[in-house]
């Protein structure tokens, strides 16, 4: 299926590693010419290298702290400039180390709320809000949101809580820009295999239907899909890229 990608833009936040990697190298692949947005700036350039080596197509690597409005603005500027323009944002930076230990409510200081929604909720609304009108000018345009199937869990209040409002601000987004061409959707990943994980995961049960944990590319592809014209029929929603996560229950 030619997914009608070749000479779209796009921007993906978290880009240096993991899922957000893998989805910078399924669009590329894709013929998309890609921002890749972290804060650890020699990772990032090493993995833009990488994805315009290895698709062809251009691949700029621009360090941001999407916790700094500024520094968003900046990203998006430096974007228009670079490509010409933005048609896709992928949202998926995120701390992994706070809350990282499951903390239960005494360890859910204010620090440790607040940091993780800083950078994986409002640090998500600056860069949709930096992006949407210049998709809805051009009256065309994708915003997918990485969230992850904690929305659905009680392991930490924070990540629950982080999680099921990636949910709803996605919601919001496509009801807001759908009219304008802009679909907005959120995917869910459970335990992803990335290239950071692997020896953690090893041994361990994945507890889906498929029997063996999800890679990152896996979750790419999906990304791929949804951030293509074809994907116009699916608008607010969740799609969940976690090989069927055992007793859960999604409607």
């Amino acid at each position: 299926m030619d997914l009608q990608l070749t000479g779209k833009r796009a921007i993906v936040t978290g880009a240096s590693q993991g899922i957000g990697l893998a989805i910078a190298h399924a669009l590329a692949a894709e013929g998309v010419d890609v921002v890749l947005a972290a804060r650890s700036a020699d990772k990032l350039t090493a993995a833009a290298a990488d994805v315009a080596a290895r698709s062809g197509r251009r691949a700029v690597a621009v360090p941001t702290d999407v916790t700094s409005d500024a520094a968003v603005q900046a990203l998006v500027a430096r974007t228009v400039a670079e490509l010409g323009g933005v048609d896709i944002l992928v949202n998926n930076a995120s701390n992994q180390s706070i809350g990282h230990g499951f903390p239960a409510l005494a360890g859910t200081t204010d620090d440790v709320f607040w940091g993780d929604l800083d950078v994986k909720v409002l640090g998500y609304i600056r860069v949709a809000r930096a992006v949407a009108l210049l998709l809805a000018e051009q009256g065309w345009g994708r915003i997918i949101n990485v969230s992850g199937s904690g929305y659905k869990q009680t392991l930490t209040i924070v990540r629950t809580i982080r999680n099921v409002s990636v949910v709803a601000l996605t919601k919001n987004l496509a009801d807001e820009l759908g009219p304008h061409g802009v679909n907005v959707t959120v995917v869910h990943p459970a335990g992803t295999l990335t290239d950071v994980n692997e020896e953690r995961f090893d041994g361990r049960d994945p507890g889906n239907a498929i029997g063996r944990f999800v890679t990152a590319a896996e979750v790419a592809d999906v990304v791929a899909f949804l951030a293509s014209p074809r994907s116009v029929s699916i608008d607010g929603d969740a799609v969940h890229v976690g090989g069927g996560v055992l007793g859960t229950v999604n409607y």
